[in-house]
């Protein structure tokens, strides 16, 4: 892993939306303490509740990232570079149950300094959270649109809350960001 800094949570967040909201950013969790699993995620909110900095992330209950993190009470947030897009694709549509998408995708988890959350070595910004709420959401309480739309199979989502305990940056590849 090249050199990071530390920075603040809300210091790269135009970055990390405009990546995220255009092709996706992994989540990470460990499977048992020494493999970590990634899952590609296209939808979360950086902010600010009870006075400390979280990443809000939506997973699946049918996700196997869902069991991680309920397991763990941990996860990291890693934004890859766009070379590295094809990875975050396939993390994204293959489970991790049965395999090991690091492994098929030449990506390299790490412990994170602050908490020994998985982080990949590649990513240009990572975060790691520890969770300090979760709550599902509630089909009644939807606009009809969002729930068809994104929930045809009534696989509601679960969110996060995941306190950001370190935010980390390679200042070096931020130009990898948006180019190859």
């Amino acid at each position: 892993m090249s050199a990071r800094r530390t920075m603040e949570y809300s210091d790269r967040m135009a970055e990390v939306m405009k990546v995220m909201s255009s092709r996706g950013i992994l989540l990470t969790a460990w499977k048992n303490g020494q493999q970590a699993n990634a899952m590609a995620i296209g939808w979360g909110m950086i902010g600010s509740i009870w006075s400390r900095p979280v990443w809000q992330v939506l997973v699946r209950p049918s996700r196997y990232t869902y069991e991680l993190i309920e397991r763990e009470g941990i996860f990291g947030v890693c934004v890859m570079p766009l070379a590295l897009n094809a990875a975050v694709q396939h993390c994204g549509t293959v489970s991790g149950r049965n395999g090991d998408k690091l492994a098929e995708t030449g990506l390299t988890a790490v412990r994170g300094e602050a908490l020994g959350a998985p982080v990949l070595a590649q990513s240009v910004i990572h975060y790691e959270c520890r969770v300090v709420h979760r709550n599902d959401f509630l089909p009644e309480r939807m606009v009809p649109d969002i729930r068809e739309g994104a929930y045809p199979s009534g696989d509601y989502h679960r969110v996060y809350w995941g306190q950001i305990v370190d935010a980390r940056v390679d200042e070096a590849a931020l130009g990898k960001l948006f180019e190859k």
